[in-house]
């Protein structure tokens, strides 16, 4: 009976740390905008939890991942243009890549313009980021995202 109270504690336990492990410091939401009937705006933004960054899109080669979008072809629309922030991002110089890199704190709004070539779509896409602290870096990871514009 102790043996099995024992690896059954053990159990719970390792379960417990690998739950603990998980952390997810950015938090997205997706919206669109109609602007008139042949155009529309994906707006797509990110929530960074207190001591966290993730890194903007123009990051030069040999340094962290850089915030990317990729858009899912569809007939109902064609994209306008690149996504753009809405802030500036700031830039510092880590050492790690003997480099300036461009990141985000706190909330950032990447806006996407889309040409509609109907009365409504459906923009879908995946957005590729890095988010770190000052002590360590989360692997990269991805959120998929759809949106509907009526």
């Amino acid at each position: 009976m102790k043996k099995l109270s024992l690896l059954f504690a053990a159990v719970l336990m390792t379960i417990s740390a690998a739950f603990a492990q998980i952390q997810s410091p950015v938090k997205w939401q997706v919206a669109s905008k109609k602007l008139n009937s042949k155009e529309a705006v994906v707006l797509i933004k990110a929530t960074i939890q207190s001591g966290w960054h993730i890194y903007g899109q123009n990051v030069a080669d040999g340094g962290p991942v850089s915030t990317t979008f990729k858009f899912e072809n569809n007939k109902g629309f064609t994209l306008n243009g690149k996504p753009v922030e809405n802030v500036k991002p700031k830039s510092k110089y880590e050492e790690v890549f003997k480099m300036n890199v461009p990141y985000f704190t706190n909330e950032v709004v990447f806006q996407q313009k889309v040409k509609l070539t109907g009365k409504q779509a459906s923009v879908s896409g995946t957005v590729e980021y890095m988010a770190c602290d000052k002590n360590q870096c989360l692997p990269p990871d991805e959120y998929n995202f759809t949106v509907a514009i009526k």
